[in-house]
Parts: structure tokens; C-alpha cells; sequence
């Protein structure tokens, strides 16, 4: 889920409404205007007409963005990904005459989005639960997907940012907590030699995790997704009880 806020179209006043979001390239997520199937397009669409500008509230990152309406061959493919991914999407579309649209918020900023205020121990923390929560999706998802022949479009898509994702916040752990913490910490240097370890080896399992999504079944993938989950649970674990005393947490 997140938070859209936009600028009411009539009232020039911030309007913020609760959506859930799909992923798609690196820079942007997507939305449907579904209504629940209703005649009328949704006000936050509407909003966006009027002015693209917006803002999204993930829960971890806060930060500008474009909407972008998707139109003709793209929406239509993007709808039928995203309706493979959740045939209540079909259903709506099917219970009403108007076309749902399908908008692109795409980020606004470069580089990282703007972090929430607090503590690196609390953003580590909540970082560390979206992955925690993402796993838990994607395995649910591969899991009831049942015996195609290869994983659905938007599966794919989400198994492919939660590798790219896992993939930058190592990096970031890697080129620049790591270090901080050995400056001011030098007795922390086997701790941080075992989490830095600990990242290699996720980054193999990603690595054999990306390499079937394009040809294997749910069944071929389900294993190695085991294999990364709970690498990562303990991974995670471990970095709480070690790195975030370092950190103030």
C-alpha cells in the first residue's frame, strides 16, 4: 500500500488516498483507477488530469513524483499483467463500461528517495521489515500460483525488484555503514567480516534466484526461494542483534 497525495482539481487543496501499488521499472510504480468497478473514475485520477505532480508515502521513503497515464498498447498490456497477477482486476473491468486507467507515478527525484526522519537504527529497522513483508508476499505468490509453465509477467516483476532491491541496500550496507561503523567501532571487525559474508552469500542465492525466473516453473523456483528466505530471516536477525547497538538502536 501506499499513501498518493495530489492536488484536488477543483479546490486546489492536497487530497491523499490510500492505494495499493504494483511494481514496475526502477523509477516508478503502478496504480489502477479500478473505483470497485464503478461507472466513475476515482478522484485522485482526476486530480492527476488536472496536475501530474504528486507525491508517494510508502511507509519507509517519502518522495516527489510524475503520474504518467498509461494509453493504448501499453495500458492495455499493463492491464492484462496486472489482472493476470489478481483477476480482480478483470472482474471490475468487466462490470463497467468506462476503460480503468492505469497510471505510472514515476519518481521525480534521482538517486535514492528521501528517507523518513529518525534514527539509521529505526530506518535500518524498517527496512528490514518491508523485506521481511515482501518475502513473505512473493512466497505466498509463487506458492499459489500452481503449475504454469513459468511464472506470471508481474510475479516476475516482483521477484526481480526484491533482488534489486535487497541487491542496493547490501551495497549501501557494505560501501558506507560498514565502514562508519569500523571507524568508530575497530572491535566490531568480526561481527561486521561475518555480515559482510552473510551479504555475499545472498547475493549467490539472488543471483541463482534470477537466474530461473524467466523459464522455471513455481515448483523450480519455490526451493530456491526457501533457500534465500530463510538466508535472509537469519541474516537479518543477526544484524539487529549486532550492528544496531553500534548504530544507537
Amino acid at each position: 500500500m501506499l499513501l498518493l497525495t495530489t492536488t484536488g482539481a477543483r479546490t486546489g487543496l492536497p487530497r491523499t488516498a490510500i492505494l495499493g501499488y504494483y511494481p514496475d521499472t526502477t523509477d516508478r510504480v503502478l496504480v489502477v483507477g479500478s473505483a470497485g468497478g464503478g461507472p466513475k473514475h476515482p478522484g485522485w485520477y482526476h486530480n492527476l488530469l488536472a496536475n501530474p505532480a504528486c507525491t508517494v508515502e510508502t511507509g519507509l521513503f517519502t518522495y516527489p513524483a510524475t503520474a504518467l497515464v498509461l494509453r493504448d498498447a501499453e495500458r492495455t498490456e499493463t492491464f492484462a499483467r496486472l489482472a493476470a497477477a489478481d483477476p480482480g482486476w478483470a472482474k471490475y473491468q468487466a462490470n463497467t463500461t468506462r476503460t480503468i486507467p492505469v497510471v505510472a507515478l514515476v519518481s521525480a527525484t534521482t538517486g535514492p528517495p528521501g528517507e523518513r526522519t529518525g534514527s539509521i537504527a529505526d530506518l535500518l529497522l524498517k527496512i528490514h521489515e518491508a523485506f521481511r513483508r515482501e518475502l513473505t508476499l512473493i512466497r505466498k505468490e509463487v506458492l499459489t500460483t500452481g503449475a504454469t509453465t513459468t511464472l506470471g509477467a508481474q510475479l516476475r516483476i516482483n521477484c526481480l525488484k526484491l533482488c534489486q532491491g535487497l541487491h542496493n541496500h547490501h551495497s549501501g550496507e557494505s560501501q558506507g555503514i560498514f565502514p562508519a561503523v569500523l571507524a568508530q567501532h575497530p572491535e566490531a571487525a568480526e561481527t561486521i567480516n561475518r555480515l559482510q559474508a552473510e551479504h555475499d552469500t545472498i547475493a549467490t542465492l539472488l543471483d541463482d534466484l534470477q537466474s530461473l525466473l524467466a523459464t522455471a516453473t513455481p515448483a523450480a523456483i519455490a526451493p530456491e526461494l526457501d533457500r534465500l528466505t530463510q538466508a535472509l530471516l537469519d541474516h537479518l536477525a543477526h544484524e539487529e542483534a549486532q550492528l544496531l547497538p553500534l548504530l544507537g538502536g
